[in-house]
Order: structure tokens, then C-alpha cells, then sequence
């Protein structure tokens, strides 16, 4: 009787949420039922028949969640945050919002893994990468890798799935006695010729000797070993091989699982999205999704919120990407350089918390091949001035850059620079990236994104 109290109070936020326009309601109902009875959560995903899967990674969880959720919609009604409502507030507003709903999928703030493993008992926990990124909130990759050790032991009948090529995920994973599912990407000839000066996780956590590499494809992400033996890469049960990358028109792979192989074509450019298909693919194949049933989901998905979303403004396109760290931008610049050179780009830098209060992680992104291109930048947000210097010793010419701090102006004027027929890009931080969309929704270019996520 309680929880059902509960729950009408928080849906009754929700829809007054809605109806006020402030941001469809996606956390601030959980956020309600989480101070009242923080045990509601737990009851709420034990409802759920097929149980639920946890997802979580420094960079791709919304694109990994989004991609597995398209393999897995037509076999389950889903509760699945898809607006990347990733706390344990949105969680619980997701719940609140299912209806009907057989199977939990949920993206899942690094910080708030450790409980949301505790309270929803998943069947499933897919960890793809663990990056350096926003230190003021996680603190060092060995802590965040500790906790997710501690989530992981306490979860021994749950299918644990990880990124073998990560060399933390692998030392997470040695030994473990539950079951486990290990994948990564095994094509040499998308490796970089060397690790980036920017790359983590590059020391043995054994012996403390550098990692040796046959193969480094996003960051510290590849074919490692410990010179001394004392660690290597995890042999993979699922690989993505065989992978042809077309540009900004998206990518192709052999996709090979325990149960078969797919050919894969997606529509996303870049690794980093082969990463992430990848990582859907072995979260959906642990929930029961055939091969074919997986290539047929990862092909019909187009973006997600943010990731690589192409909007129309006019005559113009809007080419957005979020970029939060160095590993993301590093894999941003180098995919927009793999296709046809964007001539024009804004670039949004924000410290609110959400983003990280400290931006000095700008100085290890690898800008200067990209800027050697463009013809115009602006650079935006309440940290313009550290990125227009940062671009300054970057050898951008000043006639080339603007600085216009308000968002919706230097949106104006990045469009404006870019002729009829041309695309602007955008690399955004995560609370610039929301309020681009939030401009470009209230001028009626795109749909509200809790309208795009229902």
C-alpha cells in the first residue's frame, strides 16, 4: 500500500513535470520517490519478469545502452533510460515509467554502479572502458576499478562483461569465479603506431612495467602484455574482426560470438563505434539474442542523444558531438578526419558539474591535425577563453577564430560561416551539448529528447 502511495505521488511530479516543460520528467520524479524510500527502487526492478542489466563505461554507455536496445526491443518491453538519465534518481523514474515492462536495461553512472548493482541485482553487468575523466568527482581509474571490483564479487550469479582490451577490466576480471564474457576488437590494422601521450592505464598493476602493445586502438584500449609476463590481454569470446571504416557514412564488421558470426554494417563512423556495437552485441547475446537478431539490431540503429546526431537547421545541417575527455575527443577528431574534413566546427567548453569543474584535460587533446583543416572555429561556453587559448598554441591563426561565449549566438554564427548545403560541426560538452538542444528544439529543428526517448 505504501509503495503504491509512492508511486502515485511521483508520477503525479512527472506528469506536472511534462506539462511545465521542465525536461519530460526524467529525474525529478525518482528523485521524489529516492528521498522517500530509497528500498522502492529494489522493489521496482524485482517486478520486473526478465530481470534487468546494468551498463557503464567513462565513454559510449548511452551509445552502447541505445545500440542494445534496438537488438533487444522486438523480444522485450524495455525499461530503459534512454534519455541518459544515468544516476539513481533517473533510474528510478525509468522504473516509474514502465509499465508493462519485461526487461531492465540501464545506463549507469561510473560513481553510482556500486549501488545500483546492489539495489537492482541485475542478471547482467556489461563494464566497457574506464577512462580518465572528471577526477574531481571519480577520483583516480584504480579507485573506480576498485569499487566495480567490490560490485562485481558481491553479484557472483550475474553474467559480468567486459571490455578485454581494457587492461583495468582485465585485471577486474582474472580470476573470476561467476560467469564471465570478454570482448574487444581484433584487427591490427586499425591500430595506432603508437599509444597516445594522453593514454591511462599503461603500467602493469603487477611488476609496474609499461605495457607492451600489438595493438592500441582507442586510448590504452588494444593487444596488450606485461613484459614481464605477469599480465596480457584476455582471450575474447566475442571479437569484432574484418572491420572497414567508411568515413562519417559509418563502419563495417565481422561480428564473432560464441553462438555464430554476423556481418555487421553500421551506420556510426569511427573504432570507437565498433567498440561500441561490440560491447551491445555481447550485453544482448548473454540476454538471449541470436547473431542474426544482433546484426539486424546494430544495423537499423542510427545515433544516440548527442553521439554523432545529425540535425537539420534549415539548408544547413548540424553534425553533434559530445566530447568529455581526451580519450572521446582524441576518437572525435579522428573520425571526422577519416571522412571528407569538416571546414567549420564550434566548440562548446562548460566546468558546470556535470562536466567536470576541472577542463585542464583539453591541453591532452590531440587538436592540432583537425585544426590544420578548418576554415572557421568558434569556441563557446563558460570556459571559451581557455579553449580559444588552447587552440592559439595549437597554431590556429587568429583570423580563423572566434570567441562568442553565449551559446546561442555562436550557434548563429558557426551556421552562418558554413554555405548552403554545409554542415556544422559541433564538439560539446555534456551541459553544452544539452543546451544546444534545447535551442535547437525550442526553434523547432528537433524534438524534445524525452519525446526522441520514449
Amino acid at each position: 500500500m505504501l509503495l503504491r502511495l509512492e508511486l502515485l505521488a511521483a508520477r503525479a511530479v512527472a506528469a506536472a513535470s511534462r506539462l511545465a516543460g521542465a525536461g519530460g520528467g526524467t529525474t525529478l520524479p525518482g528523485k521524489l520517490l529516492w528521498k522517500a524510500d530509497p528500498s522502492a527502487v529494489d522493489r521496482l526492478a524485482a517486478r520486473l519478469p526478465a530481470g534487468s542489466a546494468l551498463l557503464s563505461a567513462t565513454n559510449g554507455k548511452t551509445t552502447t545502452a541505445a545500440m542494445a536496445a534496438s537488438i533487444l526491443r522486438p523480444a522485450f518491453r524495455l525499461a530503459h533510460n534512454a534519455a541518459g538519465a544515468n544516476l539513481l534518481s533517473g533510474i528510478a523514474s525509468t522504473l516509474l515509467a514502465a509499465d508493462g515492462a519485461e526487461l531492465g536495461l540501464f545506463e549507469v553512472d561510473e560513481g553510482a554502479l556500486p549501488e545500483a548493482a546492489r539495489r537492482l541485482r541485475p542478471r547482467a553487468v556489461l563494464l566497457a572502458n574506464l577512462f580518465r575523466d572528471q577526477l574531481d568527482r571519480y577520483g583516480e581509474l584504480e579507485l573506480v576499478a576498485e569499487r566495480w571490483r567490490a560490485a562485481a564479487a558481491a553479484l557472483p550469479e550475474a553474467t559480468l562483461c567486459v571490455n578485454a582490451d581494457d587492461p583495468l577490466l582485465g585485471d577486474l576480471a582474472r580470476g573470476r569465479a561467476g560467469p564471465l564474457r570478454t570482448f574487444g576488437l581484433d584487427d591490427r590494422r586499425h591500430a595506432r603506431p603508437s599509444l597516445q601521450h594522453a593514454a591511462d592505464s599503461t603500467y602493469c598493476s603487477g611488476c609496474g612495467r609499461p605495457y607492451l602493445y600489438a595493438a592500441a586502438y582507442v586510448g590504452h584500449l588494444g593487444e596488450y602484455r606485461c613484459p614481464a609476463g605477469d599480465r596480457e590481454r584476455l582471450p575474447l569470446d566475442v571479437a569484432a574482426r574484418a572491420i572497414e571504416l567508411h568515413g562519417l557514412a559509418g563502419s563495417s564488421f565481422t561480428l564473432e560470438l560464441p553462438e555464430g558470426s554476423v556481418r555487421v554494417r553500421l551506420r556510426l563512423p569511427g573504432l570507437y563505434n565498433v567498440y561500441n556495437a561490440t560491447a551491445a552485441a555481447t550485453l544482448a547475446s548473454v540476454l538471449g539474442a541470436s547473431p542474426a537478431e544482433i546484426g539486424r539490431g546494430l544495423e537499423r540503429f542510427a545515433s544516440a542523444f548527442g553521439r554523432f546526431e545529425r540535425i537539420v537547421v534549415g539548408d544547413r545541417s548540424v553534425l553533434v558531438l559530445l566530447v568529455k575527455n581526451p580519450a572521446g575527443a582524441n576518437e572525435a577528431v579522428r573520425t571526422l578526419l577519416e571522412g571528407a574534413p569538416p571546414r567549420t566546427a564550434l566548440v562548446a567548453l562548460n566546468d558546470e558539474l556535470a562536466d567536470g569543474r576541472d577542463v585542464s584535460w583539453i591541453w591532452d587533446v590531440d587538436y592540432e591535425p583537425l585544426l590544420a583543416v578548418l576554415e572557421g572555429v568558434v569556441v563557446s561556453g563558460s570556459r571559451a577563453a581557455e579553449l580559444a587559448l588552447r587552440f592559439a598554441y595549437g597554431g590556429l591563426p587568429r583570423e580563423r577564430l572566434e570567441v562568442e561565449p553565449d551559446l546561442e549566438r555562436a550557434l548563429d554564427r558557426g551556421l552562418a560561416l558554413v554555405p548552403a548545403g554545409g554542415e556544422l560541426v559541433v564538439l560539446p560538452t555534456y551541459t553544452a551539448m544539452l543546451a544546444l538542444r534545447r535551442i535547437l528544439t525550442r526553434r523547432g529543428h528537433v524534438a524534445p529528447y524525452w519525446e526522441r526517448a520514449a
